[in-house]
């Protein structure tokens, strides 16, 4: 699939364009990002001043979101183009990590949405020869536990996987591989707090972000995390399909 054809698609399964995520969300999740709210720093350490015009330029500029500043409700949007040229980089440092045989770990905060994106990647990484790290499961959090599916780490609660924000899971991942003696993994792939506790333990990582999650992309423009890929992060998850497959492919690696 060419990029533009990939755009075409992205848009019109509203991966991008005119996303789900309303206007008010995206604008007062940067509120509270600024404020360090708990659910949407992400783990995120600021290393200068960000004010709100700086990261809603830092949103338009990364994502595509409205550039109104008068337009604060309603439809937003993210730009497939971004989205695609983000892409475009996440595959190249994925399918470089894999062509080195790399130990690369994955996880996610949307299980409904990504888990079987992470998983695909993780698939075709052990199958290229890449070792996907493996994380001794059932370190408590919260009122579950750490558990590890398909090679992508998530956090359980109840008998179901949860959507978090948190950054304590990564935290604790990364501290049950230290306690076990093993190395730090050589690259992360992951999302919401998972990717930017990452990032912020110096730990070369990319991924995924919506529109409404300032943080990633703070952490992206501060240098932290090296890709983060604006898309809708929840749709539903076969809608990802021609998105897997054109990473695979940029990046060399097997198809799932």
């Amino acid at each position: 699939m060419l990029p533009t054809e990939l755009a075409e698609y992205l848009d019109s399964v509203r991966i991008t364009g005119d996303v789900a995520t309303p206007r008010q969300d995206n604008l007062r999740h940067m509120h509270l990002f600024l404020e360090g709210n708990e659910h949407l720093e992400f783990g995120v350490t600021r290393t200068r001043e960000w004010s709100y015009d700086d990261v809603f330029d830092l949103m338009h500029d990364r994502v595509g979101i409205d550039p109104d500043r008068a337009h604060v409700r309603g439809q937003d949007t993210i730009d497939a183009a971004k989205c695609v040229a983000s892409l475009d980089r996440f595959a190249d440092v994925l399918g470089a990590a894999v062509s080195r045989s790399e130990r690369i770990l994955f996880a996610t905060g949307h299980p409904a949405g990504l888990l079987p994106v992470h998983a695909a990647f993780a698939r075709s990484a052990a199958a290229a020869g890449a070792t996907v790290v493996e994380v001794p499961e059932g370190r408590p959090f919260g009122e579950g536990d750490i558990r590890q599916i398909f090679g992508v780490l998530v956090w359980h609660q109840h008998g179901g996987l949860m959507h978090t924000h948190f950054p304590a899971p990564m935290r604790l991942s990364l501290q049950t591989l230290a306690d076990d003696g093993l190395a730090p993994p050589d690259l992360v792939v992951a999302d919401h707090g998972w990717a930017g506790q990452a990032a912020s333990s110096g730990l070369r990582t990319i991924g995924f972000a919506d529109c409404n999650d300032p943080g990633l992309f703070v952490a992206e423009a501060q240098g932290q995390l090296e890709v983060a890929v604006p898309l809708d992060d929840n749709v539903p998850p076969g809608l990802y399909g021609p998105l897997i497959d054109y990473v695979l492919t940029r990046a060399g690696m097997p198809p799932v």
